[in-house]
C-alpha cells in the first residue's frame, strides 16, 4: 500500500469515523517573551505544538489537582472535626 493512501485513510478515520469530538473553547493568552520562548522550547522537546503543549499541562494539573473532568476521582466526605 502507498503511503499517501494511509495518510488519506488516516484523514478519513479522524475526520468521518471519529464523529465525536470534543468542543474546544478558544481564547487569548498574553504571556511574556521569554515565557513563550521557554514553552515553545518544551513543546519541541516533546514533539508537541505549543498549543498542545499548552493542553498538555493544563490537563496535568487538572489531573494532579484532583480535578480534571476526564477522571472524577472518588470524594471522601469531610470530617465532622468533633468526632474522635
Amino acid at each position: 500500500m502507498r503511503l499517501q493512501n494511509l495518510a488519506g485513510f488516516s484523514h478519513y478515520k479522524r475526520t468521518k469515523l471519529n464523529v465525536k469530538m470534543a468542543a474546544k473553547k478558544s481564547f487569548v493568552l498574553r504571556i511574556d517573551e521569554a515565557t513563550y520562548a521557554a514553552l515553545e522550547k518544551w513543546a519541541a522537546n516533546d514533539f508537541r505544538s505549543v498549543n498542545g503543549q499548552l493542553e498538555w499541562i493544563v490537563n496535568q494539573a487538572l489531573r494532579d489537582a484532583g480535578r480534571s473532568p476526564k477522571e472524577r476521582k472518588a470524594v471522601e466526605p469531610p470530617k465532622d472535626l468533633h468526632e474522635k
